[in-house]
């Protein structure tokens, strides 16, 4: 990954571009990425993960405080068999040859999701992932990883519930901080901007609530493309937006 000075020439290279705080990718295409090549599917994921490295190093240099990817579905669990287990394979893969890097990147890496029906090692993996990284203060680096949106905001809600239960909260105290407070991404800023790939325009139950007024970017590459000059096309464009949160008068950040 990129060393210190690449950092400060790539950001000074480019000021007249607004760098977002908080980039959430929906990762598609590697599927079809294969396909068009020849390759069984299990190629493109390998691809995917290779362009999810790519992506890390891209947000470390321009100076993205976080980054958010959807890698592994809650509706994904209705793919084959075979396909699961490669995808978490891969998975762990990853972690073994990238972790050392990440940490040594000052990389803060959380898995968001719901963690039911994952085995014991990969819960380990997970926790260990985490505990390497929770020190550091560089990229924020969050994986939705068994993730659906409609299932995180269903997980506060009985979060809440059960306050208010134990009378440690009033139904009428609820507010949209309360619920923010008790999703996943509790204490992070909500995305930006949202990039999907592969062409397809959907937020396909990605950070819904996250996303109220976050700008989309619908890119024609499979996630296996997505480069560096890519990510400068997207970052060029969220620069010419008009971010007006509902008001009138854009409002920079």
């Amino acid at each position: 990954m990129s060393t210190e000075p690449a950092i400060q020439s790539r950001a000074a290279s480019r000021p007249d571009l607004r760098i977002p705080a908080h980039v959430g990718v929906i990762m598609d295409g590697n599927g079809r990425w294969a396909k068009a090549r020849g390759k069984p599917r299990t190629e493109g994921h390998v691809a995917g993960v290779k362009a999810l490295r790519g992506m890390v190093e891209h947000c470390i240099n321009y100076g993205v405080d976080y980054l958010t990817v959807f890698s592994f579905s809650s509706e994904n669990w209705t793919r084959p068999k075979d396909e699961i287990s490669f995808i978490f394979g891969l998975l762990r893969r990853f972690v073994a040859s990238d972790l050392e890097k990440l940490h040594r990147n000052n990389v803060r890496v959380r898995i968001i999701g719901s963690r039911d029906g994952l085995d014991d090692s990969l819960r380990r993996l997970i926790a260990e992932v985490e505990a390497t990284t929770a020190l550091n203060t560089g990229l924020q680096l969050q994986v939705a990883f068994n993730y659906g949106g409609k299932a995180e905001i269903a997980d506060a809600v009985r979060r809440i519930a059960g306050l208010v239960a134990a009378g440690r909260l009033k139904a009428e105290d609820i507010t949209e901080d309360t619920i923010g407070r008790a999703l996943y991404t509790a204490g992070m800023p909500d995305p930006d901007i949202i990039i999907r790939t592969s062409g397809e325009q959907r937020i396909s139950n990605f950070m819904l609530w996250q996303s109220a007024y976050s700008e989309l970017v619908f890119v024609e590459e499979n996630w296996p493309d997505f480069n560096e000059a890519a990510f400068l096309r997207v970052l060029e464009e969220y620069s010419g937006r008009d971010r007006r949160y509902g008001g009138v008068e854009a409002q920079i950040r």
